[in-house]
């Protein structure tokens, strides 16, 4: 690893750190959060995943959005783990299939 890739994974780190901490900051000098505010901050999570997720799905064709369907029922039976298993083996059967 160049001495440039180090410099860069640090000031990576050290950004990241500075606006989670600086998000805490911030929530912490507001004492109690508004319910809107705080529904809204408990969505967030759902939404970056939708975000990183549909882009892939929507790339894949048909396999994909078949493969994201079964997730989202294997979900409801299985663990997480199970659910992406269950998904990944839908998409490559489904790959070679179709």
């Amino acid at each position: 690893m160049s001495l440039e890739s180090a410099g860069l994974i640090a000031l990576l780190a050290l950004v990241t750190y500075a606006t989670r901490f600086g998000g805490h900051v911030i929530l912490a000098r507001f004492g109690a959060l508004h319910p809107r505010v705080e529904a809204g901050l408990d969505a967030v999570p759902g939404a970056v995943i939708a975000a990183l997720v549909a882009p892939s799905v929507y790339t894949h064709g048909w396999p994909g959005i078949i493969a994201a369907i079964c997730a989202v029922l294997a979900c409801y039976r299985f663990s997480m783990i199970g659910a992406v298993v269950v998904s990944l083996c839908v998409l490559v059967v489904l790959r070679q299939v179709m």
